[in-house]
């Protein structure tokens, strides 16, 4: 999503530390109510709305990349945040990976590189990632508002972007990183909704905003209009293990604060059990 749509306050009703939750887009897309009442959103192809590339573009961009990447890497934020990898949540990708030797990564709602430095930031984190520890595979990259350039550099840093729009609801059929700071929580709730079963959910990580804060958001604010897309995610705090991650600098809080590492473990299928309000 892009950057400017990420801090959207509600009312001024904010959690505590300025933290705000950003509602989900009126979207155009056709959309079906279920039995259940929940509204299905029906994947579809999608490619940049420009078709042109620009040589120049491209190049000023990969280089823009490169700079991040390589500010990021010597940073005190990416020592702490690798050595919590290593050490306080190290079992629980482990047990997500069990006897795979990858852990694909897909990552939704990334916003603008070419326009805004928070994208840049938390891409450039995404590869590091991938470079630093072998046991994370391919990395697939989806937003709406990628252009030509923006996707032509993705593929060019390694990544792939993805062809269909899956509305966040990619299914994890095996060990998958969902690398989603800042996304909407319409989006995490989609993710949640198309994973809820136990072999689903034990095969998910989830990078993103933290699930603790937005449980704090709604005791505070009961009649925000954001309840209406975080059920789930609500839902999932009882069998969620979150690890928030530290931006140690303000140069990187823009793009990371209140972040967190969310695993899941349903103990019993009837912790799922779940109806919609």
């Amino acid at each position: 999503m892009a950057a400017s749509e990420k801090t959207l306050t509600i009312d001024n009703c904010t959690t505590n530390e300025g933290w705000t939750v950003v509602l989900p887009r009126r979207s155009r897309q056709r959309r079906k109510a279920t039995k259940s009442g929940v509204l299905e959103v029906k994947q579809e192809p999608w490619s940049p709305t420009d078709s042109q590339t620009d040589p120049s573009k491209e190049a000023t961009l990969v280089q823009k990349m490169k700079r991040c990447i390589n500010r990021i890497e010597s940073s005190e934020f990416y020592h702490t945040f690798r050595d919590q990898i290593q050490t306080s949540v190290v079992d629980y990708f482990h047990r997500v990976l069990g006897s795979e030797i990858k852990m694909q990564m897909v990552i939704y709602g990334i916003g603008s590189i070419e326009l805004y430095e928070p994208p840049r930031l938390q891409l450039s984190l995404a590869i590091l990632m991938r470079r630093d520890f072998s046991w994370i595979g391919n990395i697939e990259v989806f937003d709406p508002i990628l252009s030509a350039t923006e996707s032509w550099v993705l593929e060019a840093l390694g990544c792939s972007v993805m062809s269909i729009n899956e509305h966040g609801r990619r299914k994890a059929l095996k060990p998958t990183m969902f690398f989603m700071p800042h996304c909407e929580a319409e989006l995490y709730n989609n993710l949640l909704q198309a994973n809820w079963k136990l072999n689903l959910l034990k095969n998910m990580v989830l990078f993103g905003n933290s699930f603790e804060t937005y449980e704090q958001h709604v005791s505070v604010c009961k009649n925000s209009p954001i309840l209406n897309s975080m059920g789930h995610i609500l839902a999932a705090r009882g069998f969620t293990n979150e690890f928030r991650i530290q931006t140690v600098s303000d140069d990187y809080y823009n793009a990371f604060h209140d972040s967190s590492w969310h695993f899941f473990s349903p103990a019993l299928e009837t912790k799922l059990q779940f109806i919609n309000s």
